[in-house]
């Protein structure tokens, strides 16, 4: 028995070449180290789960995007303008609400009480309000993207959004689940 040298272990540089190509390919469709949520629904419970998990996941490192649609835009909204929109763009705006702890809970709201009792029971137990959370989110790093199609559909012009939030469509969010290890729909 014959011990192997190691000329004789060496690799062949086409086969090397090949293999770390290979693996280059691999490397690069790998996701990041992010979090990807679609928040869609203007309800308050639901944007506080997106927030907590954003917050959490951006609390750990991760690089986080929300990517707001439809009555999701609710939670951006600043300051609402009638001025310049049609008859269904009013009501559109008159209808949703502004901001954050404006939103209705998605069960047992009865006329906002619903809204009142849940944010009194947050308090009561410590725990971050809506607005303490997106806030939170903001200063952590956490990209705010506003769904272009949504907007014009909606009648939400630019100047309503607060400050910082990027606008992009589809292929901001397809870009950026892509690369993330959660994509979540809220």
């Amino acid at each position: 028995m014959t011990t192997a040298t190691t000329a004789e272990l060496a690799i062949d540089p086409a086969v090397r070449a090949y293999v770390d190509e290979r693996l280059a390919e691999l490397r690069a469709r790998q996701p990041d180290d992010r979090v990807t949520l679609v928040v869609f629904s203007g309800d308050l419970d639901r944007n506080l789960a997106a927030l907590v998990i954003a917050t959490g996941a951006a609390a750990m490192g991760l690089e986080v995007s929300i990517f707001y649609t439809f009555w999701g835009l609710s939670a951006l909204k600043r300051r609402p303008t009638l001025k310049g929109k049609g008859l269904k763009e009013r009501l559109f705006t008159l209808m949703t609400p502004r901001r954050l702890n404006r939103m209705p809970v998605s069960r047992m709201n009865f006329g906002g009480a619903g809204r009142v009792m849940l944010q009194s029971m947050m308090r009561d137990k410590q725990v971050a309000s809506v607005d303490e959370l997106f806030d939170m989110g903001r200063q952590l790093g956490v990209k705010l993207i506003a769904c272009t199609m949504s907007m014009d559909v909606m009648g939400i012009a630019r100047e309503e959004l607060i400050d910082g939030v990027e606008v992009g469509g589809v292929a901001t969010f397809l870009g950026d689940a892509a690369r993330s290890r959660v994509a979540l729909f809220v």
